[in-house]
């Protein structure tokens, strides 16, 4: 799921994400919390619902929104792998090779 990465890069939808996170919401209640126009909320659940990241359900006259749970998992799935990576990377450095000897030893 590339495109959440590029998508959560907004910080008005990482807002929006981290509002549905918490419940589902409608586009009038969520633009009430945030910072921006209901029409810039319009516009930034249109770009996270066309990356599979939020889907939304008719209510009468309004739509809620809410987070996709499999997108998430598939999100939280990326995000553990790169963490595991980078500790993976930070543990090689760290870590002396015991056949390149220590740190200030002359190398023969």
């Amino acid at each position: 799921m590339p495109e959440a990465w590029e998508v959560l890069g907004d910080p008005s939808r990482r807002l929006i994400f981290a509002k549905l996170a918490e419940r589902p919401r409608a586009v009038v209640e969520l633009a009430g919390e945030l910072p921006i126009s209901r029409p810039a909320v319009s516009q930034h659940l249109r770009v996270l619902k066309s990356a599979g990241v939020v889907t939304d359900e008719v209510r009468g006259t309004r739509r809620i929104y809410r987070l996709e749970p499999a997108a998430v998992l598939a999100f939280k799935d990326q995000l553990d792998a790169f963490w595991h990576r980078a500790l993976a990377g930070f543990g090689d450095v760290v870590t002396p090779d015991p056949l390149e000897g220590s740190p200030g030893e002359d190398q023969p």
